[in-house]
C-alpha cells in the first residue's frame, strides 16, 4: 500500500514510521522541507534507540527508513492508496488540504484525519471522496500507543469504516469505533479531567506535585493529569478544551483561564521546555 502522510510533526513522523515498519511505502510531506527533515530525523532517532536496545536489528532499521520518501509536493499523492492528514487542529487548514487532494487522488483512495477533536463531516462536506473520509486518531507516540479510535462522520461509508478498520488491525493496533462527537471517546473523557485539575492549580486548592501524586496514586494513573498536559502541549489541551465548549455549548466544558494564560505567555510544555513544571 502507497500512504502520503501530511505533516511531518511529532504525531505524522510517528505514524509514517508505523506504517514503513509494516511494510508500506510511505510518502512523508510538509510545506517547507527542512520539516520533513525533521521529521524524518525523529523517525531515525527513535529506531536508533530501539536498535540500541535490542527490539530491532540494523536490518529492521534499514528497511523502515527505505521505506520513507520525502515531499513538499502534494501532487506525490496521486497514486495513494491511502492519505492520512496529520497537520495542525485548523478546520480551514484541513479542508483546504483535502480540497487539494480530492482533485489527486483516485476514487478508491481512503482520506484520514488524525485529528483529535475536529468534525470529521465538515472536513468530508462537498468532496467527491466524502464517503471515504474517516477519523483515524493516533495517539502520542504514536509508535508505542496501540489504541486507534476509528470516527464515522454523518457521511462516511460501512465500507470505509471496515476498510479502516483492517488498516489499523494490520500495523498492530487497536481500533475502537465511535460515531463523530466533539473529543470522541479519550479526549471527551480525558481533557476534561485535565482541566479540571488545571483549575484546581489556579484556586489554590492543592500543589501541581500534590495533584499530580493524588491521581497517579487514588486513581492509578501512570502520570499525573498536569504532567499529562506538559506531554501532549498546553496548546492542544486548550484547543480541545474550546473544541468541546463551541461544540457542545456546555459550560462544564468551559477552558480553565490558566490554561489560557500559560499559551498567552508560550508555556506549552515539554515541547517549549517549561509548562505546569519546568523541562
Amino acid at each position: 500500500m502507497k500512504l502520503f502522510v501530511a505533516g511531518c510533526g511529532t504525531m505524522g513522523s510517528g505514524i509514517a514510521q508505523v506504517f514503513a515498519a509494516h511494510g508500506h511505502e510511505v510518502v512523508m510531506f510538509d510545506q517547507m522541507m527542512e520539516f520533513v527533515e525533521r521529521g524524518f530525523a525523529m523517525i531515525e532517532k527513535h529506531l536508533g534507540r530501539q536498535e540500541a536496545k535490542g527490539r530491532l536489528s540494523s536490518e529492521d532499521v534499514e528497511t523502515t527508513l527505505a521505506n520513507l520518501s520525502k515531499s513538499t509536493n502534494v501532487k506525490d499523492a496521486i497514486d495513494a492508496d491511502l492519505v492520512i492528514e496529520a497537520i495542525f487542529e485548523n478546520m480551514d487548514a484541513k479542508r483546504e488540504l483535502f480540497t487539494q487532494l480530492d482533485d489527486l487522488c483516485g476514487p478508491d483512495c481512503l482520506f484520514a484525519s488524525n485529528t483529535s477533536s475536529l468534525s470529521i463531516t465538515e472536513m468530508a462536506a462537498g468532496l467527491a471522496h466524502e464517503a471515504n473520509v474517516v477519523g483515524i486518531h493516533f495517539f502520542n507516540p504514536a509508535p508505542v500507543m496501540k489504541l486507534v479510535e476509528v470516527i464515522q462522520g454523518a457521511n462516511t461509508s460501512d465500507e470505509t469504516i471496515v476498510r479502516a478498520t483492517e488498516i489499523v488491525q494490520s500495523i498492530g493496533k487497536e481500533p475502537v469505533l465511535c460515531r463523530e462527537s466533539p473529543g470522541f471517546i479519550v479526549n471527551r473523557v480525558l481533557i476534561p479531567m485535565i482541566n479540571e485539575a488545571v483549575d484546581l492549580l489556579d484556586h489554590g486548592v492543592a500543589s501541581r506535585e500534590d495533584i499530580d501524586l493524588a491521581m497517579r496514586l487514588g486513581a492509578n494513573h501512570p502520570m499525573g493529569p498536569l504532567q499529562l498536559a506538559d506531554f501532549i502541549g498546553v496548546d492542544i489541551v486548550l484547543d480541545i478544551m474550546e473544541t468541546l465548549y463551541h461544540e457542545t455549548n456546555d459550560p462544564k466544558y468551559r477552558p480553565s483561564l490558566l490554561l489560557k494564560r500559560m499559551v498567552r505567555a508560550g508555556k506549552l510544555g515539554r515541547k517549549s521546555g517549561e509548562g505546569f513544571y519546568s523541562y
